[in-house]
């Protein structure tokens, strides 16, 4: 009897995960698979004694590679999170994470493609962070908001460009300006103050020029591409650049209800809590854990 050969989609429904979560098994090389003109391959009776493999060294857990030990994030972008994220990843409980922007984040978790969304989407309307959004984003999604911490945004700007930018209006003054991608959380904080002052971006030398981490934003200042970005007080004391500070912002996690409540999860929640994990990130500025933890917002169900 010829073997029975599984592509990703056929495996992801096998196991009852999404496909994304698939592909990130593959990357760590995890579940056994192989490359066939340029696709994966998933051998059936591999995949079963991966399943029994598994079953009997985890006992305790579901047998499937599903969200209880490799969490999905995607949305936003911030040094201490990396670290948080570094910390708490083992070999029993880890999160991938990509850097799409928060309103890209929300999409995926939307969309089912991860089971975390990163965000800090200012409203203008209510001036608040977030929460506005989850209505239009996931309005059928059983899902939690929950509050990681406070931080500290501003200009992030060269040596040499010190003097000539103190506020947000002055980067329209002849400065090369480096973007965060559209519908990046900096970036919808700085199309609502660009509106507000009345400064249209195409005045801004640079503006179309985008990058999708705070590190890329610090690099391009410190590789002289550029004279000025938006970016997080963390990147200022990393990189010793100059800092001008606009706003203290909520950086909140959107998670779905089911993976909330799972130990890895809780794990990661109780870490942002601890002396340790604090002092660890305290070189890195203005950021506040006071509310941390805290369950912001919760569909109903």
């Amino acid at each position: 009897m010829p073997e029975q050969l599984m592509n990703t989609k056929e495996v992801a429904e096998y196991l009852g995960i999404n496909e994304k979560q698939v592909y990130a098994l593959i990357k760590i090389g995890t579940i056994p698979c192989t490359r066939v003109t340029g696709k994966w391959i998933f051998p059936k009776h591999l995949i079963d004694e991966w399943i029994d493999s598994s079953a009997r060294h985890n006992p305790d857990k579901k047998q499937s590679a599903g969200p209880g030990n490799r969490i999905l994030a995607a949305g936003s972008n911030d040094p201490v999170l990396d670290l948080l994220i570094s910390q708490n990843n083992s070999e029993n409980f880890s999160i991938f994470s990509c850097n799409i922007g928060s309103t890209q984040g929300l999409e995926f978790l939307k969309e089912s493609k991860s089971d975390i969304a990163w965000c800090h989407l200012f409203d203008p309307e209510s001036k608040t962070y977030n929460i506005p959004y989850i209505a239009s984003h996931l309005a059928d999604k059983k899902i939690a908001v929950v509050h990681l911490f406070y931080r500290e945004i501003g200009i992030l700007v060269s040596p040499d460009t010190a003097k000539k930018v103190k506020k947000i209006e002055d980067i329209a003054s002849g400065v090369r300006f480096i973007n965060r991608q559209k519908g990046s959380g900096i970036r919808i904080f700085l199309e609502h103050n660009l509106k507000k002052a009345g400064i249209d971006p195409a005045a801004i030398e640079g503006y179309q020029n985008e990058v999708n981490t705070h590190f890329e934003i610090g690099l391009s200042i410190l590789a002289g591409k550029a004279d000025a970005g938006i970016s997080t007080v963390a990147i200022s004391k990393l990189m010793d650049l100059p800092f001008i500070p606009l706003a203290r912002e909520s950086f909140d996690m959107v998670i779905g209800k089911e993976t909330f409540f799972e130990k890895g999860i809780q794990l990661f929640i109780e870490s942002l809590q601890s002396k340790k994990f604090r002092k660890t990130v305290e070189p890195l500025g203005d950021y506040s854990f006071v509310d941390s933890g805290k369950i912001l917002y919760s569909t109903a169900g």
